[in-house]
């Protein structure tokens, strides 16, 4: 899986699937882009396994250290925490 926000493929440290979505460890340039789209209105999508073209939305957004970790969720799912 790889996520394309806008037209760019951005490279994510590790992207996993959860229920509803992926969550995704992002960092530098590639967490830039995300952030820029989520407030700019890009579209954010998955590119291959079962969400492949899915439009997704950020649900929320976790820093720790180094580390940042974006849950991205399919329209409509709701995130559990």
């Amino acid at each position: 899986m790889e996520l394309i926000v806008g037209n760019k493929r951005i490279t994510a440290k590790a992207l996993r699937r959860i229920p509803g979505g992926v969550e995704a460890q992002l960092a530098g340039e590639a967490l830039k882009r995300l952030i820029d789209a989520t407030f700019g209105g890009a579209s954010i999508e998955v590119l291959g396994g079962d969400l492949d073209h899915h439009a997704l939305d950020v649900a929320d957004i976790r820093m720790a250290g180094a580390s940042t970790t974006v849950t991205l969720l399919t329209s409509g799912a709701v995130a559990l925490h």
